[in-house]
């Protein structure tokens, strides 16, 4: 067996360990990879993001409740994205790894407090663990506490991403995109785009962000461009109590955009995305069309070309 060989076989060994949370000894077979060869990309990159989160676990000591352990755990991975900024490399297989490290070793602290069932009905709990079922890979499971979550959280942009992203990934495609949708519209802010996996989401995400949006404007946009390239396409009639909030909330937006237009590259996608769900009410009641063609015209003052697309 050549070094080369023995260098991937470890590096195959500590994935393995990782996946079933047994960080001391993955870390072990990247020291040993190591040894054999100390300029192996990637196991210079695997021994820089386990070390990364193992400095993270070390903190948990910190904290005397559970739930602050395991929150503590899924806290950290903005930060961690940031740190795969600044590293050389890309290796999926390592990030698959250590996201079910992570995961794993989070949903035990979640699963202890959840013990026999007195604290089923708590939903940032629910939501915690339906999100590290998901990021193992058990969708199933994922699917049982995210809809229980969805339960007490129905108007919460974060919780009905995740569960649309579940639906999306166990390939019930009608229910992700209604879902998807309602969470874009609720709190697009809340919805933490690169905890998201399902290729539905993710291939909308990419053709936003290649049309030059980033940042915050980014989640922003893809509803826009969700209802426009035909990915959220699964609509529903509005009561009446919501037709009020979303007219007061159109009436609001307008009046800020006005206000502070330092802020349009937020507000003007916001109302968009407002002005799309009116439209579409309109249409669903077949409602005067001239309402729909004054809503149309709004949406032409404010921006010309999301007009003629979605004239066209």
């Amino acid at each position: 067996m050549n070094a080369e060989t023995s260098v991937q076989g470890l590096i195959q060994k500590a994935y393995d360990k990782l996946k079933t949370s047994d960080a001391s000894s993955a870390l072990l077979a990247l020291e040993e990879a190591l040894r054999i060869n100390f300029e192996h990309p990637e196991v210079v990159y695997a021994l820089q993001c386990l070390n990364w989160w193992l400095e993270r676990t070390s903190r948990l000591g910190e904290f005397r409740d559970a739930y602050d352990k395991g929150g503590f755990i899924l806290s950290q991975w903005k930060s961690y994205y940031t740190f795969l900024e600044r590293i050389k490399g890309e290796y999926d297989p390592c990030q698959y790894a250590i996201k079910r490290f992570v995961f794993s070793t989070a949903l035990q602290f979640f699963e202890d407090i959840l013990g026999d069932g007195v604290n089923q009905h708590e939903p940032s709990l629910l939501l915690q663990v339906g999100r590290c079922y998901k990021g193992v890979g058990n969708y199933d499971l994922a699917l049982k506490y995210l809809e229980q979550a969805g339960r007490f959280k129905r108007e919460d942009g974060e919780t009905l991403a995740e569960l649309a992203d579940v639906h999306a990934l166990l390939e019930e495609t009608r229910i992700a995109k209604a879902l998807f949708r309602e969470a874009f519209f609720l709190d697009p802010q809340g919805i933490d785009l690169r905890s998201m996996e399902s290729e539905l989401i993710l291939r909308l995400r990419n053709r936003v962000k290649d049309l030059g949006y980033t940042g915050s404007e980014l989640p922003e946009w893809i509803p826009i461009y969700g209802c426009l390239f035909g990915v959220f396409s699964v609509k529903r009639e509005l009561k009446p109590v919501e037709l009020g909030r979303l007219k007061q909330s159109i009436f609001a937006l307008e009046n800020e955009i006005r206000a502070h237009s330092d802020k349009n590259g937020l507000l003007v996608p916001r109302l968009i995305n407002r002005y799309f769900w009116l439209i579409d009410h309109y249409e669903n009641v077949r409602e005067d069309p001239g309402l729909i063609e004054e809503t149309m015209l709004r949406i032409k003052l404010i921006d010309p070309v999301i007009y003629e697309r979605y004239r066209n």
